[in-house]
């Protein structure tokens, strides 16, 4: 027997505790010890020499209780401690954005300001030198405007030069103020971390490509080497690339769905414009080859974002077992985030003209929606 039941003696089992409990199903006994060894409470005659936990690291069951008070107590310092940091980290990282946005207000109203008082003094220049031109036509003979014809070229050149705009772009604001790597992680996960945040996508079985199958649910898509013969070809299938759409678009607001991955080194994620061609084998259907659709991809160890013929390689040292999508469309934002991690994968800025559909292609296995 260990040290912790060494001071049960020889020929007899540790006392009950002062505490009556359940009884013991095998002796009726009150379960007033902890048997380390099987986790689990036990009666003295379990604990004792001959009992089923003989030689066991028993100890009394008040003093489990007490050490599991303990740990929670900790386990709850350890929450508290955790929480208040991240926190503090979010009023910090709130208070510097909200800055930067007041700083980028300041900095474009005040180059309007500048850029108002440009024109106007363009305004007065352009009037004095249509007050000097007007004059030479109204005073001189034509003699006299041949001889003043290089001063009347310099004027018109002068003139046309205020006519051209004088930094147009500082007079935008630059949305790339109200960006942070951090408030993207803990709001992409805040989405896909909640079950109302996710979106019960299901496949368009109209447009699921003669090489791949559909599940009864419409959720699972899985490569076939062989072309299906079994499909009704029409207008919404893909007939050569192994694409599918959802049933679902969106022209507003924020939408996000999982995808599980794992099972699959060839496939591709994202959404794309209902213009997306579905006939041929040219790149206007090819996802990520052309302008209506945006998605990330794996093909073998290469991970890469590509949207119209761009595409760009993403250092991943290892595939996603799941990949989360998120597109807010007021935001105009597109981002691809690994619940497992919090990791974001990439992010995409940009216009996207509506409706988008979910769109999915895999050349390997299977991949699923998951809610």
């Amino acid at each position: 027997m260990s040290a912790e039941g060494a001071e049960l003696g020889p020929g007899s089992g540790p006392g009950p505790g002062p505490e009556p409990g359940p009884l013991c199903p095998e002796h009726g006994q009150a379960l007033s010890w902890f048997c380390r060894s099987e986790r689990r409470p036990v009666c003295a005659a379990c604990a004792g020499l001959g009992g089923r936990c003989r030689g066991h690291r028993i100890r009394r069951a008040e003093e489990r209780a007490e050490e599991l008070r303990s740990m929670a107590s900790a386990a709850r310092e350890l929450v508290i401690q955790r929480l208040s940091l991240v926190r503090s980290l979010c009023e910090s990282e709130e208070q510097r954005l909200l800055e930067q946005v007041h700083g980028e207000e300041e900095r474009a109203h005040q180059s309007i300001l500048t850029q108002r008082v440009h024109w106007a003094e363009a305004l007065q220049k352009l009037d004095t030198i249509r007050t000097s031109l007007v004059g030479m036509l109204t005073h001189l003979d034509d003699l006299q405007l041949i001889q003043k014809e290089q001063e009347i070229f310099e004027r018109t050149e002068e003139a046309e030069g205020i006519l051209d705009p004088q930094e147009s772009e500082m007079l935008n604001f630059n949305e790339k103020c109200t960006r942070s790597p951090l408030l993207t992680r803990l709001w992409a996960t805040a989405v896909l971390g909640s079950l109302s945040g996710t979106e019960d996508i299901r496949i368009d079985e109209r447009t699921v490509s003669p090489f791949l199958q559909l599940s009864d649910d419409r959720k699972t898509l899985t490569f076939s080497t062989k072309k299906s013969k079994t499909c009704a070809d029409g207008p919404e299938r893909f007939d050569h690339w192994p694409n599918a759409l959802a049933a679902t678009s969106f022209q507003n607001g924020l939408h996000a769905w999982m995808v599980n991955v794992q099972n699959s080194c060839a496939y591709k994620v994202g959404v794309a414009s209902g213009h997306l061609p579905r006939k041929g084998s040219g790149s206007d259907c090819r996802l990520g080859h052309n302008a209506f659709s945006w998605v990330f991809s794996r093909y073998d160890q290469e991970f890469r974002f590509s949207h119209n013929g761009q595409h760009e390689p993403l250092g991943l040292l290892r595939g996603p077992a799941q990949l989360g999508v998120l597109l807010d469309l007021q935001a105009r934002e597109l981002l691809f985030y690994e619940p497992a991690s919090g990791t974001v994968l990439y992010t995409h800025h940009g216009s996207f003209p509506g409706p988008l559909f979910p769109v999915f292609a895999v050349a390997d296995q299977t991949i699923s929606i998951v809610r």
